[in-house]
Parts: C-alpha cells; structure tokens; sequence
C-alpha cells in the first residue's frame, strides 16, 4: 500500500487521464442542453428519425466553443469534476457488431480519449480491460458500469504503468480475465506544462518518459506474446509531436518517440499478421487540461472549426483501427485537429 506521500507525489507527478487531450469548449446551458438532447435521442431517435451520431451537424457548433471558466484539478484530475463533463459516447455511441468476441486492453480507460475506446469497443461486442491510477476509481466504476450495460465483460486494473512490474502484471491479469488479448490500446500518459527547461527537472523528465513511452514498451513487449494474426495495437500519440508547445519540452518528445515505435513496431510484426497504428489528437477536453495545462480561456479556439474536440469525437475513429476495416492499414498515424491538417 503506498503511503500518503507516495499518493500526494503521484497526483502531482502523474497524469494518466489519456492522454492527450488538451482543452475544451464551455457554454455550459448549452452543453447540458445538448446532453439531454443526446439522452433522448439515444432513446427515440432524432425527430429526422435518424440517431444523433449519424444526422447531419455542423461541426463547428456540434459542440460547445470557447470560452469556458478557469478550473484546477491536483493531477491526474477527475471527469466527474470537470465543467462540462466531456462527452465520451455515453449516450450517442451506437455500435454495429464490428468488434463481437474481441479481447481489448485500453490504458488510461476511465477518461478522456480511452473511455472514448473502452465504450465504443464494448458497445461494438468487445469484453474490455481497463488500466487507471487508484485515485481514478469513481471514474473507471462509470467505466466499469457502462462496458456491462452492455453484456459484455469489465475487468478494473489500477495501478502506476512507471512500474515495470506492473506493466507485465496488467498484461497478464487483463488475459487471465479476458481469456486472450485481441486489441492493446496504449493511451495513458502525463503531462506538466514548465516555462523553461531550467524548470524542468530530472525527476519530471523521468516520470513523463516512464509513463509516456517506457510503459508503452514494457505493455507491448508483455503483450505481443498473447496476440494472434489479425490483432492491432492502436498507441495514442498527439499533434504536439509535430507542433511542440513551449511549455511542453518533455511531453512533446515522449509523443513523437511514440510515432517512431508505432511505425517501427509496425514492420516487425507485420509477418506476424499483426497491425500497429497510432492517433494523434489536437486538442480535446480531458482531465488532463484541469490538472494544470494552460488558460483555458481560448483552448481549441484556435483550430479552424474554432473549437477543441470531445473524446466521442474519437472513439469511432479507434473501432476503425481495431476492426477488420483497416486491415491493410499499419504503420499509420491519424489525426483529428479540428481542421489544422496535422499530421
């Protein structure tokens, strides 16, 4: 059991909310009118008599734009605390069957862009395990919640992937409860804005590489063993591997090391029958903005579509990855950047 100084360091140190999501939008009336809209919609359809993910929007007020008020969390941040709470599919997402049997392991699965995956594959027929922090527990039991709304199986396995040990614990637990292992998604990672490299410790340098791409290294090397021809690992990188911020001197390199595994990864196993590919996000509204990212005043205001993205926005995008739907796709990096044309 760690003691309170191990826990009080790892909320300041780590951020394993998926991700890498930057900001958001807020008009929160219009948010919370919009959710409701969804949750009737999800239930009776749109009065065009199509589901709300398949009518026709436009994208740049589909939802929420800036601003939207100042808000802290201690890291890694929760969603449940968030203003507004992110829209991860919970009430849109539809599936169609495209991922029936599949054994899925999604990291940083109680938030952001991996709750986003862990939804969307469990609504697609897939049994999903999900890794989070301890501190992240009321997030991963809505996690849990909404895989078994589905009749499919939840498997919960906290704990800290800066841990070698670890890392190759929650491989084997997650195919000891899923009975196999079809699907890794490499998604948690941390981030901590610093104004100058002379800011920018030892300790921090380490603790983001840990967690941003030995972890990735350790997970798949503990997985590949278990994957069989016509299984995929998706890896989330981010946009600031192409446009690095100032401010983010070590997350910037963590997720271009990232693209450089995906694609490397990617010849190795082809001859295996195995695909790798990578997403690179823009900005989108996760924890991991409230848990000290930048003014959230303008976030996403910036794109073209003027607005930062929802991790619903995503989840269809890593059921393509992971379904026989691309399966002459490796190798890849897709974007979604709110028009920004990255990568």
């Amino acid at each position: 059991m760690k003691s309170e100084d191990d826990a009080n360091t790892t909320r300041r140190q780590f951020v394993g909310s998926m991700t890498t999501g930057l900001a958001a939008a807020y008009v929160y009336p219009a948010f919370a009118q919009q959710a409701q809209q969804g949750q009737q919609e999800s239930r009776s359809g749109s009065p065009q008599g199509q589901p709300s993910q398949s009518r026709k929007q436009d994208p740049r007020t589909q939802y929420p734009a800036p601003p939207f008020p100042p808000q802290k969390q201690d890291p890694p941040g929760l969603v449940s605390k968030m203003i507004p709470r992110p829209d991860h599919g919970e009430t849109t997402y539809k599936g169609s069957g495209r991922l029936v049997g599949r054994k899925a392991l999604v990291t940083g699965g109680d938030s952001g862009i991996g709750r986003a995956a862990a939804i969307a594959f469990a609504r697609e027929g897939a049994d999903v395990a999900i890794n989070y922090l301890p501190v992240e527990e009321s997030d991963a039991r809505e996690v849990v919640s909404l895989i078994q709304a589905e009749g499919r199986k939840a498997v919960a396995i906290p704990g800290d992937i800066r841990d070698e040990d670890f890392c190759s614990r929650l491989v084997a637990n997650a195919v000891r409860e899923l009975g196999g292992l079809d699907i890794l998604v490499n998604n948690a990672a941390m981030a901590a804005a610093q104004p100058s490299i002379v800011d920018l410790t030892t300790e921090q340098f380490d603790s983001t590489f840990k967690c941003n791409v030995y972890a990735m290294f350790w997970i798949t090397r503990a997985a590949l063993p278990h994957l069989e021809p016509g299984a995929a690992i998706i890896n989330t990188s981010s946009v600031e591997a192409y446009t690095p911020s100032d401010a983010f001197l070590d997350y910037a390199q963590t997720k271009a090391c990232n693209i450089a595994f995906t694609k490397s990864l990617a010849k190795q196993v082809a001859s295996q029958g195995i695909r790798v590919n990578a997403v690179a996000p823009g900005p989108f509204w996760t924890p991991l903005l409230t848990a000290g990212w930048a003014d959230l005043s303008r976030f996403g205001k910036e794109t073209p579509l003027g607005r930062a993205g929802q991790p619903a926005e995503l989840g269809p995008l890593y059921v393509f990855l992971a379904s026989q739907e691309s399966s002459y796709a490796s190798g890849q990096v897709y974007g979604a950047s709110g028009g920004a044309g990255y990568p």
